[in-house]
């Protein structure tokens, strides 16, 4: 399924690309796991970074949707591959896979994590560019991803803090990074959940999104500086 999926992306019609992409993600999502690990088993995949349709103003607009897409469902792979195991679809919450796992794997697990949301974000669609059912479909399909990403996200953060005090400089200074990181995808993050909410999706389905105060990141990096030895 995933080939014949593969073989359509190389359509030159974007409704048969975007399509293609579409069928794949909601197959991520709602198939077998078995699907997303042959993607990240393959030595190849979505090659659509020049991809352009011409034969339409829509179909010029819809492209560089296309190549956002396939880079996102790629990256998706990536992280797959690297973790073996999906962000989406691992167990959230207090006993959850991300605040119970290690501080070696978690500082590997951040920075995947980080760039399956970011190359998400990267879609960077406005209420005005969902005019069709493909597009619509792709977006709630990100959607979806994103809300399952980010409760993995703060579960991550949350695991970083508890264990930030007791690591060693160098796993200090990368963790300070990636909580720094953090707070600035939250606010794309909340900006994302804005559109979702200006398109018609139902308020009580998207998570509200609370900042961190920032006395977190100041006691983070005093305790950096302390490590380092600079005065405060």
């Amino acid at each position: 399924m995933a080939d014949t999926l593969f073989e359509r992306s190389t359509n030159a019609s974007w409704v048969v690309v975007f399509k293609a992409l579409t069928t794949t993600h909601h197959i991520c999502i709602y198939g077998n796991e078995r699907f997303i690990q042959y993607l990240a088993s393959r030595t190849s995949l979505f090659n659509l970074s020049n991809f352009i349709d011409k034969t339409g103003t829509h179909g010029y607009d819809m492209s560089t949707f296309i190549r956002r897409y396939a880079r996102y469902l790629n990256e998706k792979a990536y992280a797959y591959r690297a973790m073996a195991f999906d962000f989406t679809r691992v167990k959230k919450g207090a006993e959850g896979v991300m605040r119970t796992m290690a501080t070696e794997k978690l500082l590997k697990a951040m920075p995947a994590l980080q760039t399956q949301v970011d190359t998400l974000l990267e879609f960077d669609v406005h209420p005005k560019d969902l005019n069709n059912g493909i597009i619509n479909a792709a977006f709630m399909l990100l959607f979806k991803d994103l809300i399952k990403l980010f409760a993995s996200y703060n579960d991550g953060i949350i695991n970083l803090l508890e264990k930030y005090f007791k690591m060693k400089k160098s796993e200090c200074k990368d963790s300070l990074e990636i909580y720094k990181k953090f707070l600035t995808r939250v606010t794309k993050i909340a900006e994302f959940m804005k559109i979702a909410e200006q398109v018609g999706v139902d308020k009580n389905d998207i998570p509200d999104i609370s900042y961190a105060p920032s006395s977190i990141l100041e006691s983070l990096e005093t305790h950096m500086n302390s490590l380092e030895g600079k005065k405060g």
